[in-house]
């Protein structure tokens, strides 16, 4: 075996190896972990109120059912459906909405004028009342893009009561479901489409309200000293559209770049041959230059104002290697820096075997970093 061969396995090896590792964390940025605040049943709620030691004036049984989705922008997100609540006789009286008002709040809505909140129904029932409202609204959040493409968003429909005065405690209508178990979607169409997103988990739950001024009231809001419901909807972003538009296009350019360093050579009949030439090189990195740069500028656009994302350390990782050929390229072809062995052995070997090994264990680095280090 000649040591050219030799050096070309050693190097397949690692870049099998390394492309499996790379496998392998991806798979662990693809999990998602369920949230362990929420709420399946009555019980848990009752353990809550317990635990937390809450005391309310009105507890106000409340669903929510989604019929739409739609994410306008890095954080907004459309949502229409319909609201429900239970009012009880003699009980809820003081609180009940009139026809025409509405028994709540959506605290992060946005262009309120272009939204829709109306009665939909009003029922009577054993005991009480049920009033449902029709809803579409445009609610704004904040999300963690730091993962793309293997990012999980948690879409809340956040509610605050519409008094401000009482102590009112929205409570889960879990009646109203076949199933609220922590793997169990509900409250949501089975036919919602929502693009490039697919259906992962629903589910309730509590957040301490983050409310510090008493609105202008004569005494502390009551909204302040009460958790807030939070309906939640849990979607995982489709890794499929994301490979095709932005790795692919990167494996291409990372190809290219690899044909480009396997035309480097001193012989002269490969160099004819292959019409080699350091200008050649150098040109065809600056046109992949350009290419990469308008596909990073185009993922910049889609997430402006967020930090650094996943998928734009392989931009950069892609900076670093058309600038490494370019100059591996100079050197060797000028003969420059003869010292510099690593380039000028064996025709250039190293800086070729090495190319694949080098990418593969930039990107499981880069990888790791992600998984490691919080957002």
């Amino acid at each position: 075996m000649t040591v050219e061969k030799g050096i070309w396995i050693l190097s397949t090896a690692i870049s099998l190896v390394l492309f499996y590792l790379l496998y392998s964390l991806w798979v662990v940025m693809n999990h998602f972990e369920g949230d362990p605040t929420q709420l399946p049943d009555q019980a848990s709620v009752d353990a809550y109120m317990q635990s937390q030691r809450i005391e309310a004036e009105y507890h106000v049984r409340t669903g929510i059912f989604i019929q739409s989705l739609k994410f306008l922008g890095a954080s907004d997100v459309q949502v229409s459906g319909y609201v429900w609540q239970h009012y009880e006789d003699g009980t809820h009286d003081p609180i009940k909405p009139a026809p025409g008002e509405i028994g709540f709040i959506f605290p992060e809505r946005v262009d309120a004028a272009n939204g829709v909140i109306e009665e939909a129904y009003r029922l009577r029932e054993a005991g009480g009342e049920l009033i449902g409202w029709y809803f579409e609204q445009t609610l704004r959040q904040t999300f963690d893009y730091a993962d793309y493409p293997f990012d999980h968003k948690t879409v809340w429909v956040r509610f605050w009561p519409n008094g401000f005065q009482d102590k009112i405690m929205l409570v889960p209508d879990f009646a109203a479901y076949s199933k609220t178990g922590p793997k169990d979607i509900f409250g949501i169409d089975e036919r919602i489409v929502i693009g490039t997103w697919e259906r992962k988990n629903t589910y309730f739950d509590y957040k301490p309200s983050d409310l510090d001024t008493t609105l202008g009231l004569p005494r502390p809001a009551a909204l302040a000293g009460l958790p807030e419901l939070h309906y939640n909807f849990v979607v995982k972003r489709k890794f499929e559209n994301a490979f095709i538009v932005h790795m692919v296009p990167l494996f291409v350019v990372a190809t290219l770049l690899f044909g480009a360093v396997m035309t480097v050579t001193r012989r002269e009949p490969l160099a004819a041959r292959h019409d080699f030439s350091t200008s050649s090189v150098i040109g065809a990195c600056s046109a992949l230059f350009f290419v990469v740069l308008l596909a990073h500028v185009q993922l910049r656009e889609g997430f402006s104002g967020s930090p650094v994302v996943y998928m734009e350390y392989f931009y950069f990782l892609m900076y670093f290697l058309l600038l490494a050929v370019a100059v591996n390229t100079y050197f060797f072809a000028s003969e420059a820096m003869p010292s510099l062995k690593v380039i000028h052995y064996r025709d250039n070997l190293i800086p070729k075997a090495a190319f694949w090994p080098v990418v593969l264990a930039s990107m499981v680095a880069i990888t790791a970093y992600c998984i490691h280090v919080p957002s």
